[in-house]
């Protein structure tokens, strides 16, 4: 920031007041001469402080030094005014920077977003710059994608440019591959990771989850990643964080019966319904 308006930063030691000893002076004449005649005043808006402080700021560059020549505005004018430099043309932008892998799926993940990156930097590091707006991707510091920035979690954007299915490796990770390996898992496995694919409009925004499933069987065996599907197709709860919610907590070994369904709906003059929002 100091670059892109063109000052220099030089900071003080903590707890060393004296190192900034004008800007504490500065503060303490700012604290007599408005706050202080402020001090009673209740305001409402920003409007209203900013009006109420306009001429009790120019009262307080206009008065006399008293071991000095001139006034705070005189000297302004004289001393800071010739060297001010104009304003860039934009303001400045604050930016964050992470690094990111490209999964198979060819999307990287920031802050519950996803967004495409080539398909020929699958599983490759790239480092994302995100501000406020935008999000750039750069691959050995060239600028490789640029998204407009979302804050939708759990969504996707892509570029279609991104999808082109020429490459050897990306090709060997289709959606037949994906259920297919989901299906080793147990029925019930593969039955949920259908469902999420046709859940998605792009097959590939499957990839993620359905692998996720696929992953839980290291972790808690596949016998039990199957129940916990069974359990979240009977519940009609399909999900990666739901069945894995299930295993954390133990819920897919609680007995569930062949007749047992979600729980209904409840019908309550305070409830509205899924009506009401559409």
């Amino acid at each position: 920031m100091a670059e892109h308006y063109g000052f220099a930063v030089i900071p003080a030691r903590i707890k060393k007041p004296r190192d900034k000893a004008k800007v504490e002076a500065g503060v303490l004449i700012a604290e007599r001469w408005i706050l202080a005649a402020l001090r009673n005043h209740t305001f409402f808006s920003i409007g209203e402080v900013n009006t109420a402080i306009k001429p009790l700021l120019q009262r307080l560059n206009e008065h006399r030094f008293k071991k000095l020549p001139g006034n705070r505005r005189e000297s302004f004018e004289r001393l800071d005014h010739p060297v001010l430099k104009p304003l860039p043309a934009q303001r400045y932008e604050f930016a964050q920077w992470k690094k990111v892998s490209v999964n198979i799926d060819y999307h990287v993940e920031i802050d519950g977003h996803y967004y495409s990156a080539p398909y020929t930097l699958i599983r490759h590091e790239l480092m994302a710059r995100y501000t406020g707006r935008t999000v750039e991707l750069f691959y050995k510091s060239r600028r490789v994608a640029a998204h407009i920035r979302s804050y939708a979690k759990g969504h996707h954007t892509t570029l279609e440019e991104h999808r082109l299915p020429a490459h050897r490796e990306y090709l060997a990770w289709t959606p037949e591959r994906v259920l297919h390996w989901a299906g080793t898992i147990g029925p019930n496995c593969g039955e949920a990771a259908q469902l999420i694919m046709k859940s998605r409009s792009i097959p590939e925004h499957a990839f993620r989850p359905c692998l996720g499933l696929i992953r839980l069987g290291k972790s808690y065996g596949n016998q039990r990643v199957d129940q916990a599907c069974r359990r979240a197709l009977k519940l009609n709860v399909v999900g990666y964080k739901h069945i894995a919610s299930m295993l954390k907590t133990g819920r897919d070994q609680i007995p569930l019966a062949d007749d047992e369904r979600a729980s209904p709906a409840i019908s309550h003059v305070n409830v509205r319904g899924a009506q009401y929002y559409q």
